[in-house]
């Protein structure tokens, strides 16, 4: 199934530098199970951003949005 992927991170830093906000936005075509294994690690890790993300050394707040494309 197609689900819309949103990512909004405030008050990023990014190689030394200050960020206020970034938004990514991606549509996949991901299984529910996927969905699921996504949306557990992203409650369960408070490092989740830091680990995966090259140069992210700090994220103040941040929201995973994960929703169907009709």
């Amino acid at each position: 199934m197609k689900m819309r992927f949103t990512l909004n991170m405030e008050d990023l830093v990014v190689g030394g530098s200050e960020i206020d906000n970034l938004v990514f936005d991606w549509v996949e075509d991901v299984s529910q199970q996927q969905v699921l294994d996504i949306s557990n690690v992203w409650i369960s890790s408070k490092t989740f951003l830091t680990e995966k993300m090259n140069g992210l050394s700090q994220v103040g707040e941040s929201s995973l949005t994960i929703e169907p494309v009709e």
